[in-house]
Parts: structure tokens; sequence; C-alpha cells
């Protein structure tokens, strides 16, 4: 399918134009050349093929979305695509004046876009890829084909593009968290002496997913062990169960993690878990737009060295959306491995960010919080904002 360049109204291009284009003029990119399945998913409005959600392969290749996006001319944009999106189109058309449904790989894809690229007068551009997501067979093709165009690096500049999040997209979040929030919730009830790890687990995908999620991954404690592995290890009396999970609504993540124990909390627990607490809220009070990242940062770790916990516990905070670490970067290969560039630079209204105090204790396992806010101007909002205690299990 190939469906000629049209005129495009403003109205109809489902992203913050002025704000991508003036992002791609201080990239040095004239045209996006985006490839990766979240960041086609934003250009599109949301978009993404069913079919090679779970898997890309297909035959020798792999399935290749590709955006084209020239800055300043939303009626030269491109979406490329497998062959099967056509249907897609025929019900809810694409945004892009120019259409092509007609591929099976990455070098009919690829060959394509560089069609395009010359019929649109761009084929000596500075275009922005993305090195990450684009093949190496494509990338090959595409800079033999295009020997005067400049491939410019635009992962930053698109998740600068993504790190604010719109009204809608802040929505589709508080979803993905109340989801898993109340599938948690459920699980750790429903949970009982001698429930494995196993069994926990695919619990928590039935819940998740009858509630319209997509599930992800569940990471699972039980007991003293700081293991978060699926195992047959049973759930004992006494024992704290740590339930971390991520699912997706639309695509947008839902990350968080919540405390079960078997019977009632003891002191010692109440007060391990109060101690995770207190570093949270120090966090939070540092969540307002305008406020350096860096120093919610800081103001939490102070908090953290000063407690009692402070040798086997650990805090980190990282932006989410349609992927579970993006903008903003606030922490410096803690754990996941990129710079913590958004450190000396301010919060900004409607940023999205996972927080998360994480207690490795010796002898009553793993304690953990992890919570998902938006950045307000007055401070933050918080989503699946329930069961921040100890949950019972075995009440349901």
């Amino acid at each position: 399918m190939n469906i000629a360049p049209g005129k495009t109204e403003a109205s109809s291009v489902p992203f913050d134009k002025a704000r991508v284009d003036r992002l791609m003029e201080e990239a040095g990119i004239d045209v996006l050349f985006a490839t990766s399945k979240h960041n086609t998913q934003y250009l599109l409005g949301g978009y993404k093929f069913i079919f090679f959600a779970a898997m890309d392969a297909i035959g020798h290749s792999r399935y290749l979305p590709i955006v084209l996006y020239e800055k300043g001319g939303p009626e030269h944009a491109a979406y490329i695509g497998n062959k099967m999106e056509g249907g897609e189109h025929q019900n809810h058309p694409f945004w892009t004046p120019t259409l092509h449904a007609a591929c099976w790989g990455t070098l009919d894809a690829a060959n394509l876009a560089v069609e395009h690229l010359r019929k649109i007068g761009k084929d000596a551009a500075r275009i922005g890829i993305e090195p990450g997501f684009l093949p190496s067979d494509a990338y090959a093709l595409i800079r033999k084909a295009l020997p005067d165009a400049k491939l410019v690096d635009a992962t930053d500049m698109l998740e600068r593009m993504r790190a604010i999040k719109t009204e809608a997209e802040l929505e589709q979040l508080r979803i993905a968290s109340e989801l898993i929030t109340d599938s948690m919730l459920a699980t750790i009830a429903w949970a009982r002496e001698g429930t494995s790890k196993t069994d926990i687990i695919e619990r928590l995908r039935r819940e998740e997913t009858n509630r319209g999620a997509h599930f992800e991954y569940c990471l699972l404690t039980l007991g003293s062990s700081h293991n978060r592995a699926a195992s047959s290890q049973a759930w004992k009396k006494g024992e704290v169960m740590s339930i971390d999970s991520g699912g997706n609504y639309h695509g947008y993540i839902g990350d968080l993690c919540r405390m079960g124990v078997l019977g009632e909390p003891d002191a010692e627990l109440q007060d391990l878990l109060a101690e995770v607490e207190a570093v949270q809220q120090a966090a939070f009070s540092k969540v307002k737009a305008g406020t350096l990242g860096g120093d919610m940062i800081a103001h939490a770790e102070s908090v953290l060295k000063a407690s009692k916990v402070a040798a086997y516990t650990d805090f980190f905070a990282h932006g989410m959306g349609l992927i579970t670490h993006e903008a903003p970067f606030l922490m410096t290969n803690h754990p996941v491995a990129y710079e913590g560039t958004y450190a000396a630079k301010p919060l900004e209204k409607n940023m999205v960010l996972s927080v998360e105090t994480t207690m490795l204790h010796p002898t009553r396992g793993f304690i953990k919080l992890e919570d998902t806010v938006a950045v307000t101007d007055a401070g933050y909002v918080m989503f699946g904002d329930r069961g921040r205690g100890w949950n019972r299990g075995g009440i349901s």
C-alpha cells in the first residue's frame, strides 16, 4: 500500500510539533528516522502493531517500523510498516500522509525509507537515526544509498521529546499503575502458607491480564531470601513477601513494589518498613517543578545515610513512561548503565519518576517500596498510592 502525500493539517499531528521541531533544530537534525517501537509509537500517536508486540523476528529477518518526519514539514511524513498493517490503516487511518504497508523485513523497509527521502529531496540531509534500534543490514543499506547524507544520533533528542508527558500519557501511566497495584494486592491476599513463588508469579500474571494490563515481569522474594527469581520456595508463616512487578497499559509502564506478610507484622518489621518509608518521603518532599533533580536525590540519600539501616539499603530514582528507564536520567550507572545527565537540570511539570528504596536485611529479607509520581507545579501526584504498608497474606 502506498498512499500519496497530501496536505496535513497541524491539528492532525499527534504530538507537539513546535516542540519536536525545536528539539530537532537543537540537535542538528533535518529528518527523523525513528525505528524503535517506543518512538514510532509516540510519533504515531500511540499506535503499535499487535502482531509484533511480543517478538520482532519473522522469516529470515525482523519487523522494522519506520517513521520519517521532516522538521517543519509534516506533509512529508511517512510511516513504513508491515504488509498486514494496511488493515490497521483501513480501520484507524495513520496521520502520516504517506504510508507504505508493504514490508516483511529490514531491507525492504530501509529501501522504502531511502526512496521516500529521495522523493522529498532529503537524500543529503542531516538524518536522525536510533543506533541502538537500527539493524546493521539496514544501516549499511542506508549509508551506501545516501552517501551525501549525514547520519546523526537522535537518541538524546528523542528521549527529551518523550520526557514531558501529555495529559493523555499521564492518564495511561495512572491507569497502568492502578492496575498493577490492584493486581499485587489481590495476589498477596490470595497467597497463603505453602504457596510457591512460581504459583504466586503466575497468579499475578493472571490478575494483571484480567484487569487489562499486559504482564511483563514479577520479581518476587519470600522470607529472608534476597533471590527474586521464580522457584519452588514456599511462603511460611511470619515471613515477608516483596512483590515488584512491571506491566503496561497501551504501552505505558506500571512499575511498583509492595510488601506482604503472612500473619501480623511484628514490631521489627513495622520499624524496618518505616525506615524505607522515611527515605521515600524525603525524596517526595523535593519533587516539584523547578527543583534540581540532583537535589531530590541528594536529600533522599542524606536521610538514608543517617538511618540505622543504611549499610544494607539503597535508594534509586529514574524516569519512566513508554519504557522503564527514560528521561529524566537522574543517577549515573545506578544500577542501569547511563549517565545522570538530568541531575543538574530542574524537574519539569509532567515528568514522571519511579522512586524506590530497597533494603536487603540480613535476617528479615527483601523490604522495598517503589512508587510512581508525576511532577506538578506544586509538588507531585502519586499513581497507585495504596497498599504501601504491610499487606496481609491469605485473607481472600
